[in-house]
């Protein structure tokens, strides 16, 4: 299953609609926004996303602000946050529980704007980057690729520009 994966655009709707084209060129099964406007490409397609802190969307208990879901026996955490925030709403699953608990072994996020692959205590982090023009933390603008496969999953952070991977990983699932 190929999913594109986006976080933290921030109002760039022009991004979006060359990101969305592009991930449907690469025959994404799924597209995730992980929060901070997600809305910019919620009008075109049907995606799986949750609001990111600053959204009026976090503080709405109808909309979850994290959900776990299953990619090809991979349980997979999204979320905007790695971490709980002070802001959460008392039914949000804290990210530290569901991984104590090992409910994930990927986790989705966003919100500081880095790309990361990274693997820690058997639990695989994700974090796409930000698809801004300018960000003064000094990344590119960058997205992540991913393919779950039953026993493998593959992921490249891409710059957004050149469609180029930036670096990639490859896991074997235990």
């Amino acid at each position: 299953m190929k999913v594109g994966l986006l976080s933290d655009s921030h109002g760039s709707t022009q991004f979006v609609d060359e990101l969305v084209a592009w991930f449907n060129k690469q025959g994404c099964d799924k597209i995730i926004h992980l929060g901070d406007d997600w809305e910019d490409v919620a009008k075109w397609i049907e995606i799986i996303k949750i609001p990111g802190l600053f959204s009026n969307l976090y503080s709405d208990p109808k909309v979850p602000n994290r959900l776990i879901f299953e990619f090809e026996g991979w349980n997979t955490l999204l979320t905007h946050t790695k971490e709980t925030q002070e802001n959460d709403l008392p039914t949000d699953l804290k990210p530290e529980e569901v991984i104590k608990n090992k409910e994930a072994n990927v986790i989705l996020y966003g919100h500081t704007h880095i790309p990361a692959i990274e693997k820690k205590d058997g639990i695989i982090y994700i974090n796409p980057g930000h698809l801004k023009p300018m960000d003064k933390k000094g990344y590119p603008p960058t997205f992540a690729m991913m393919e779950f496969k039953q026993a493998a999953l593959g992921v490249k952070i891409i710059d957004f520009k050149t469609k180029t991977p930036l670096f990639s990983k490859f896991f074997v699932q235990k």
